[in-house]
């Protein structure tokens, strides 16, 4: 669906993005991470085109964008909506004359603009609040009309910026909710730009890790946090340590509701090698629809030989630390 090669963008003499490659497939939810001024948002304006760069490409569906001009830029800007943090709604227009505005800019016939507003009014559960004006709504009823709004010419891709940071927690879960709803249904590419972790882990499938312009790791959402390579360490301003004591050995070991074979290596551990051991680190987290986490578990050097002989018969994951 979306794929970026070696791609380069700079503002005067300042580069912001620096050979970024990523490839997003058709039904994915993606998230783009980092901290502010990382380029998250720029790379979002060079896939919907509002943006040129200076090398690489950049294709959608197999057509580089950057060969687009004139009313072919047009026509494909159509085919992705956006949604912002802070809902971008005309003050003056109701929630339903909002839905209907790209539609009425590209003189859609009246009858199916007002069809398909209220299909997606319905959609977003606002279809009672079509003659309300944004100063009437809550900030999540504001974000659900932007995304009506987003969804009005039937876009193949759908760019999130920041689309939650303005909210709280429980608004912020039912947008996230919606998201994946509108994933699932229509199939829609959804890219997400945050910065907001449990935003990552609920709603994203797989993400790239954005630092001063350059991607520093992509990969499946569960496996980047599970592994907690550098980049996220120093994204989240966090690394893993914990005190170690002579004479001990350390082992992480993770776990998924999901996992291999459905096993609870911990438990199956206790049981099998009758040996004491404590939990030093770690914990569990939902990411999507599945649970997992890691565990640091510290046994004696001297149980060490038959706890690593009970790991090598397990389908499991598990590293020394």
């Amino acid at each position: 669906m979306i794929e970026i090669k070696d791609l380069y963008k700079q503002f005067g003499n300042t580069p912001v993005l620096q050979g970024i490659n990523i490839e997003i497939k058709d039904g994915d939810i993606y998230g783009l991470v980092g901290v502010s001024g990382a380029g998250k948002s720029t790379l979002l304006r060079c896939i919907n085109g509002l943006l040129p760069f200076e090398k690489g490409s950049l294709k959608v569906d197999g057509v580089n964008i950057q060969t687009l001009n004139g009313k072919k830029l047009r026509e494909f800007r159509s085919t992705i909506g956006m949604i912002f943090q802070q809902f971008s709604l005309l003050e003056r227009m109701n929630v339903l004359d909002n839905v209907c505005l790209p539609m009425r800019c590209l003189k859609y016939d009246k009858k199916k603009m007002l069809e398909k507003a209220m299909e997606n009014l319905e959609l977003v559960g606002l279809a009672d609040r079509t003659k309300a004006l944004p100063r009437e709504l809550s900030g999540g009823q504001k974000q659900r009309v932007a995304i009506a709004r987003a969804m009005a010419l039937e876009p193949r891709i759908l760019l999130c910026d920041e689309a939650t940071s303005a909210l709280d927690p429980n608004i912020t879960q039912s947008i996230l909710e919606l998201l994946k709803k509108i994933n699932r249904e229509s199939n829609i590419t959804i890219v997400v730009v945050t910065h907001q972790m449990e935003v990552v882990k609920n709603v994203c499938s797989k993400m790239s890790i954005l630092s001063q312009g350059k991607l520093t790791i992509s990969g499946e959402v569960k496996d980047i946090f599970l592994n907690h390579p550098e980049s996220l360490a120093e994204l989240l301003g966090q690394s893993v340590e914990f005190p170690k004591k002579e004479g001990k050995v350390y082992v992480e070991i993770l776990k998924s509701a999901q996992g291999k074979d459905g096993e609870n290596v911990i438990s199956e551990m206790a049981l099998a090698v009758k040996v004491p051991f404590d939990i030093v680190w770690g914990g569990m987290d939902k990411y999507r629809d599945d649970i997992a986490g890691n565990l640091v578990v510290e046994f004696e050097e001297s149980d060490w030989e038959a706890v690593k002989k009970f790991l090598e018969t397990k389908n499991a994951d598990w590293r020394l630390v």
